[in-house]
């Protein structure tokens, strides 16, 4: 069998459960084996499941901190290795996407889409744009105000009222919305700019902040978790090895690979 590969984003859901879509045609060529091995990053090597839900998924995955919900992967089976392989793409200008530092390629739409607001009224209304609105191409998203003042919880009559209006205020002030005049179709579907022959409504316009991350933040010291590692052919860990993983509560390792202590790192 020939090496596959797919390219997909991850999804805060993905990252927290630790999982990661399969390419199918791996899977079929696996057969009912469910153990395999998986290398994260160049760094990371791990024994996975390999599990059918909606589709085929890896499972059992710790994903490295610098992964945020939107990061592309291409996750690739090599037939002759015995291993699939999960590689992100390096950014050559990191960027800060809303205060959240991106040093890999993301998927702008998922960004958008997979937001987690906190209580406040401002969060609320920000997530009801980024989940409900239309998003374009480049993560911005745009909602009639109608449709938000439906949809973003913040209570019915006069008080819900001047409850929003704060908090569109305060997006705007902040850069993140912009009040702007759309249209929607027969359906609904709303079109930013308007489109000639659809009704005109009012509608909130966020896009998200995108800027260069500071140089410092690149590569500053930071910790490193414990993972387990594949050894060179023939190498074996050492006892300490082997005690050092059943201490973090991996369990015995498997002949070959070798368990990693968390530690510092410069850069």
């Amino acid at each position: 069998m020939k090496t596959v590969s797919r390219r997909l984003a991850l999804w805060r859901a993905d990252l927290e459960a630790g999982v990661c879509a399969a390419p199918e045609e791996a899977a079929e060529a696996l057969g009912e084996r469910d153990k395999v091995i998986v290398v994260v990053d160049n760094r990371q090597t791990v024994e996975c499941e390999l599990r059918q839900d909606v589709e085929w998924q890896l499972t059992g995955l710790t994903w490295p901190a610098a992964f945020p919900p939107g990061v592309l992967v291409t996750v690739t089976w090599h037939p002759a290795r015995d291993d699939f392989v999960i590689r992100p793409d390096p950014l050559d200008d990191p960027l800060r996407v809303d205060g959240v530092d991106y040093f890999y390629a993301y998927d702008p739409k998922v960004v958008t889409r997979d937001y987690q607001p906190d209580q406040s009224n401002r969060a609320k209304v920000l997530h009801t744009v980024r989940k409900l609105g239309r998003v374009f191409d480049d993560g911005s998203a745009v909602l009639s105000e109608e449709l938000l003042a439906k949809r973003s919880g913040l209570g019915r009559g006069a008080k819900g009222a001047f409850l929003l209006r704060n908090a569109v205020d305060q997006l705007i002030r902040e850069g993140f919305l912009t009040r702007v005049t759309g249209s929607v179709d027969p359906a609904g579907h709303p079109s930013y700019p308007a489109v000639d022959g659809q009704a005109e409504t009012d509608m909130v316009f966020y896009a998200p902040m995108v800027e260069p991350v500071p140089a410092e933040s690149h590569r500053g010291d930071h910790w490193v978790s414990g993972f387990i590692r594949k050894l060179p052919r023939g190498a074996q860990p050492s006892a300490k090895q082997r005690k050092a993983a059943e201490s973090a509560g991996i369990g015995p390792l498997a002949p070959g690979y070798t368990f990693v202590k968390k530690h510092h790192r410069n850069g």
